[in-house]
């Protein structure tokens, strides 16, 4: 087994976590270690099961026209024990109880090994939410589990994406995650919504060493409720909670409530160089999960990160999911990947020359 060491030079210690071995996490990993701009900003071990990699390797090598993958002896991979007797149920493309209990002791041993001090981060690829049902672990996703993990109960999922066309960086922070739409109204309250503040203000600060900035916080209802007339959230208690915030963070503007239909043009605008975009907001505060990830996916599908905050350490992951039908076939596409490991690194060393001030 590869053993972690501490390096003279402090550059970014990063644990990736193979994800569901069925799905196309070890492909990516593999795309995305064979960028030498990636392996130049941090040092990375990948968490998981060498014969997998070792195999996907293989394969994928005998495929033409395929992009350069990273050999599996070239870089340090921690094999994580499993369970003999189902490692052999584990099927490239198919989710299932064993696909399932493999990307979760993965990932409890990266959380694990980060928490002791071995890493400054995770990169976690993806997992199915469903496999891990089938092997009896009832998580809503990766995030919870790390939150538990890690002993907080303050966290939330930011999005973050950084726009090839001109460079700018979007940030969408959701409020409610993996719930049932019909009961968002009723899980938005004035305490969650300043918790998820507080946790988007730290981390404009922390990570991102933004002291004064714009934040842009959706409104529930369509038109933020047309004065009552379509719906009365906003009038109840959104407006009335976003006034004290207001009063409470000088430092920050806050824009809202913003119509969600209108509030993700000039994010659109600022992503793609339209001229006449003014003042795009530093970060983005939706409401619930397809109010934020909608346009996010729309507008930045390949480079997005989910990024936990409010943990101890950095962790991203890619925004998408393990494609079980493309798995194995050579053509799933690492940017996301190589996006989520650059940010990760970068994270890791703004909290290091935080730390240092």
């Amino acid at each position: 087994m590869y053993q972690v060491h501490l390096h003279q030079q402090q550059r970014p210690r990063l644990a990736i976590s193979l994800g569901d071995p069925a799905g196309i996490g070890p492909e990516v990993i593999l795309k995305a270690l064979a960028d030498p701009e990636i392996i130049q900003q941090c040092d990375v071990a990948v968490i998981g099961d060498r014969n997998v990699l070792v195999q996907t390797y293989q394969k994928l090598s005998a495929t033409e026209n395929l992009p350069l993958l990273a050999n599996p002896d070239q870089f340090p991979i921690i094999d994580v024990p499993g369970n003999g007797d189902t490692k052999g149920e584990i099927i490239v493309g198919t989710g299932n109880a064993a696909s399932g209990a493999a990307s979760f002791a993965y990932m409890e041993y990266a959380i694990a090994q980060t928490l002791a001090g071995e890493f400054d981060g995770i990169v976690t690829a993806p997992i199915a939410k469903s496999a891990w049902k089938a092997a009896g672990y009832h998580y809503p996703g990766q995030t919870e589990l790390l939150a538990e993990k890690a002993g907080v109960d303050r966290f939330g999922m930011l999005f973050v994406a950084r726009s090839p066309y001109t460079g700018w960086t979007l940030r969408a922070l959701l409020a409610t995650t993996h719930i049932p739409l019909c009961q968002v109204a009723e899980t938005l309250t004035p305490q969650l919504l300043t918790k998820k503040l507080d946790l988007l203000v730290e981390c404009l600060e922390q990570d991102f060493g933004i002291t004064q900035g714009r934040i842009a916080i959706a409104g529930l209802n369509p038109h933020s409720g047309e004065q009552g007339q379509l719906g009365t959230e906003e009038q109840d208690w959104l407006i009335p909670w976003l006034n004290t915030e207001r009063q409470k963070r000088p430092n920050f503007h806050l824009e809202g409530p913003t119509p969600p239909d209108t509030m993700w043009v000039k994010p659109g605008q600022a992503w793609y160089g339209n001229s006449h975009v003014q003042n795009p907001a530093d970060a983005y505060l939706a409401l619930y999960h397809d109010q934020g990830l909608i346009p996010v996916k729309l507008i930045a599908f390949d480079r997005a990160v989910n990024t936990s905050i409010g943990l101890p350490f950095v962790r991203t992951s890619p925004d998408h999911g393990t494609a079980f039908d493309i798995a194995g076939q050579g053509i799933a596409d690492a940017t996301s990947m190589k996006a989520a490991i650059k940010l990760a690194a970068e994270l890791v060393n703004q909290r290091l020359v935080a730390n240092k001030l």
